[in-house]
C-alpha cells in the first residue's frame, strides 16, 4: 500500500503544483476571467486519465491469460520508462517549472479560450496519463485480491490535493527540491520492482525465456502470505522466488538509475523552498478567493 500511496502523492503533488501555479498567476495578473477555461482543461485531463485507467483495468479482463500477461508486462516496461523520464525531468527542471508555465500561459491568454483549455489540459493531462499507467502497472504487480493498493493511491492523491491547497493559501512551505529528490529516489526503487515483475509477466506469456530458472527461493524464510512478506511485496514489489532474469534486470536498472539520479544537478541551497503564495506578492489572502 505504501508504494501506491507514494505514487499517488508524488504524481498528484506535481499536478497540484501545476494547477496552483496556473491559477495563482491568473489571479496575480487580474485575469480571473480565464479561470473557467483553465478549470475546464483540468477537468478534461482528469476525466481522460480516469477513463484510460478504466480501459486498462476492464479491457484487459477480456483477454486470455497469456495475452493478459503479455499486456501487463509490456505496459509495466512502458510505465517504468515514462516514470523514470518524469522523475529525471522534474529533478532537472523543477527550478524553471514556474517560468515555463508562465510563458505558456501568456501565449495562451493572447490566443483565446481554446488555447487556455489546451494549456491546462496538456499541463495536467501528461501527469494524469502517466499516473494512470504507472498505478495500473504497480497495482497489477502488487495485487493480492484486496482493494488496498487502490486505497493507497486514493489516499496519496487526497494528500496531494490537500498539500496543493495549503500551498495556494500560503500556509505551507517545504523544500520542494529535497522533497522531489527523496520521493523520486523512492519511486525509482518502486519502478525497479515493477520492471522486475513486468519481466515475470513476459516470461509467463512465453515472450521471454527462463521462467523456471530461479535465482533463489526463500519462500520458507519469507512466506508471501506472511505480514512481513506482504509488507515487502506492497512496498518494494518483493518476490521471494524471482527468476534470474528478474534479478538481473532489477540490478541493471536500479543501480545506474540511482547513481545518475543522485548526481549533482546544481540546486542552490534554500532555493527549493517554495510557496505558491510567493506568486501573489504579500497578499496571499486575496488569491484564496479564487
Amino acid at each position: 500500500m505504501f508504494s501506491n500511496y507514494l505514487i499517488g502523492l508524488r504524481e498528484g503533488l506535481e499536478a497540484s503544483l501545476v494547477v496552483c501555479i496556473l491559477i495563482a498567476y491568473l489571479v496575480k495578473t487580474g485575469r480571473r476571467d480565464a479561470l473557467k477555461p483553465i478549470w475546464a482543461g483540468i477537468g478534461i485531463a482528469v476525466a481522460i486519465a480516469m477513463g484510460f485507467g478504466c480501459v486498462l483495468e476492464f479491457g484487459s479482463q477480456e483477454l486470455t491469460f497469456e495475452a493478459q500477461e503479455a499486456l501487463g508486462g509490456s505496459l509495466s516496461v512502458l510505465a517504468v520508462g515514462l516514470v523514470t523520464w518524469m522523475v529525471f525531468w522534474m529533478r532537472r527542471t523543477a527550478r524553471h517549472l514556474k517560468s515555463e508555465l508562465h510563458g505558456k500561459l501568456d501565449a495562451a491568454l493572447a490566443m483565446g479560450t481554446g488555447a487556455l483549455v489546451a494549456t491546462a489540459f496538456l499541463a495536467v493531462g501528461r501527469e494524469g496519463l502517466e499516473t494512470a499507467l504507472f498505478v495500473w502497472a504497480s497495482v497489477h504487480a502488487a495485487s493480492d485480491g484486496t482493494p488496498r493498493p487502490l486505497a493507497g493511491v486514493a489516499l496519496g492523491l487526497a494528500t496531494a490535493v490537500l498539500l496543493g491547497w495549503l500551498f495556494y493559501r500560503g500556509a505551507l512551505r517545504i523544500n520542494l527540491a529535497r522533497f522531489f529528490t527523496w520521493t523520486g529516489a523512492m519511486l525509482v526503487v518502486v519502478a525497479a520492482g515493477v520492471l522486475a515483475y513486468g519481466m515475470h509477466d513476459l516470461q509467463e506469456a512465453d515472450w521471454l525465456p527462463g521462467l523456471r530458472n530461479l535465482a533463489f527461493d526463500i519462500s520458507g524464510t519469507i512466506p508471501p502470505d506472511s505480514w512481513y512478506g506482504t509488507l515487502l511485496k506492497g512496498v518494494f514489489n518483493f518476490q521471494p522466488d524471482p527468476t534470474v532474469l528478474q534479478v538481473t534486470v532489477w540490478l541493471l536498472y536500479l543501480v545506474p538509475a540511482l547513481a545518475l539520479f543522485f548526481a549533482p544537478v546544481g540546486f542552490a541551497s534554500g532555493k527549493g523552498k517554495v510557496t505558491v503564495a510567493d506568486e501573489q506578492g504579500s497578499r496571499p489572502s486575496k488569491a484564496s478567493q479564487a
